[in-house]
């Protein structure tokens, strides 16, 4: 192992086995020379290199569960309908787990042609000298790109290029109890659209032993609410226009989403049910919340919970009232293709990455898991047509994507210690709920410590 892959390996060690994003969601040598370049790698086969027996991919991911009988699916209908590819789909647990197994295999070249990586994680990629970049096949191709959902490959694209394909997106709705609304008198179509909003709704609803709202203490949600108002959260453009120096979430859009939510704590017109979404979502199915903020990947779940009991309404992620043009960040995890494999394998996985992208397949995908489709034309599929009408809360996820306006905001931060900064500002953002510190002196104390990661990490990088 090389001395940099090392360095870059023990700065990135702590941060890569904290309890990070999965999907939107909470979770309970470099790379070796590679066999050929990107642009080789996505280029034509000759017909006399064509391999006798079907192409091996090895493709690591991270889907447990529900979502993984549905990768499950994916893989099994690929392969049923492939002659020179064959996928193996193999979990490797939590997206920490699943990274640091890829990182001890990068010299021996023991590792999947491609992974399933969260989307904090893409900094970090890209500094591995792993990756064989998605745009590489798409330019060598000439392939058709003009209906994939740009605000979701917006995340995923740096310095013009996109490095990964999204595979599950998602991102942060309001989430309400229609009934509580309409007993409260407010308006149970109208979802609270500002932090004032909320705050003003959640003061009629607290009553009866029920409380007006609840937030989990989720990292997450504060990068989105920095989005929401355009604001970045790293500086350099928030990472992209180079490599980030600072952290920048004790800025004025901090400040007053902290204070915004302590607030309604203080007032008892929101309770803290700590760090867990679950926890979160099975207060909110029993009633005993009216509010709160969830991914659009929970929302087949959370409708489901509340089933028979009350009707369950959805809104966009609010923002201050005066805030500027803003919109969400995709949340989530897409798929790498590593460069450390042979040729063959990894123009395997593009094939495989191009099924995953049909109109077909995605609405699958959308139907099975909630995800937002990344073609436009799966919104043609009369399958997703009608589970539109099943669940016409999702319309509210699908329309907020859209009208999120294209920005280094909206794009989202990048930084190579970002699973370490979540749990920082988490721990900014449970003190200052407690009372144990005000709103600006907690995020004040979180931005220093990122600070000086994002230092560390960067030494090692060069």
């Amino acid at each position: 192992m090389s001395r940099w892959t090392k360095g870059l390996a023990l700065a990135l060690a702590s941060g890569l086995t904290l309890t990070a994003a999965a999907c939107g969601e909470k979770e309970e040598n470099t790379a070796g020379a590679a066999t050929a370049s990107p642009s080789a790698a996505a280029g034509q086969v000759k017909e006399s290199a064509a391999p006798k027996e079907p192409v091996k991919v090895v493709w690591w991911h991270s889907m447990s569960g529900e979502l993984g009988k549905a990768v499950d699916k994916l893989v099994a209908n690929f392969n049923a309908q492939s002659k020179n590819v064959q996928v193996e789909a193999v979990f490797q647990g939590t997206y920490d787990e699943s990274l640091n197994k890829m990182k001890a295999s990068m010299d021996s070249k023991s590792g999947p042609a491609m992974i399933q990586v969260y989307e904090i994680g893409s900094r970090f990629m890209i500094d591995s000298k792993a990756v064989a970049p998605i745009q590489s096949f798409i330019d060598a191709e000439k392939f058709d790109t003009s209906y994939w959902e740009s605000n979701i490959l917006n995340y995923y694209t740096i310095d013009g290029k996109l490095y990964s394909m999204p595979f599950n997106t998602s991102n942060p709705i309001l989430y309400y109890n229609k009934d509580l609304f309409k007993a409260a008198g407010l308006d149970p179509e109208k979802a609270p659209a500002t932090f004032e909003d909320v705050a003003a709704a959640a003061e009629k609803l607290t009553k009866n032993g029920t409380s007006g709202a609840s937030f989990a203490i989720y990292g997450w949600f504060m990068e989105q609410l920095f989005a929401n108002q355009g604001a970045e959260y790293v500086n350099n453009g928030n990472g992209r226009t180079s490599p980030a120096t600072e952290s920048l979430v004790n800025a004025e859009a901090g400040v007053k989403a902290l204070t915004w939510w302590k607030d309604m704590i203080d007032k008892k017109t929101a309770i803290n049910l700590g760090r867990k979404t679950d926890d979160t979502k099975k207060a909110f199915a029993a009633g005993q919340i009216a509010m709160m903020l969830d991914s659009t990947a929970s929302l087949r779940g959370i409708v489901s919970g509340a089933e028979g009991k009350f009707a369950v309404g959805t809104g966009y992620l609010p923002k201050p009232k005066d805030a500027a043009e803003g919109g969400v960040i995709v949340g989530g995890a897409s798929n790498y293709i590593l460069n450390n494999r042979p040729e063959a394998e990894q123009k395997g996985a593009w094939e495989f990455i191009k099924y995953l992208t049909t109109p077909e397949v995605q609405a699958e995908w959308h139907i099975n898991t909630g995800y937002f489709p990344i073609t436009t034309k799966a919104y043609d599929q009369q399958s997703v047509k009608d589970n539109m009408v099943k669940y016409p809360q999702f319309k509210t996820a699908v329309d907020q994507l859209h009208s999120t306006k294209a920005s280094k905001s909206t794009q989202g931060a990048v930084m190579g210690v970002f699973p370490e900064a979540r749990q920082v500002v988490e721990n900014a953002i449970e003190e200052a709920l407690n009372g144990k510190k005000a709103p600006k002196e907690a995020l004040d104390g979180a931005a220093k410590e990122i600070t000086s990661k994002i230092a560390a990490y960067n030494k090692t990088v060069k």
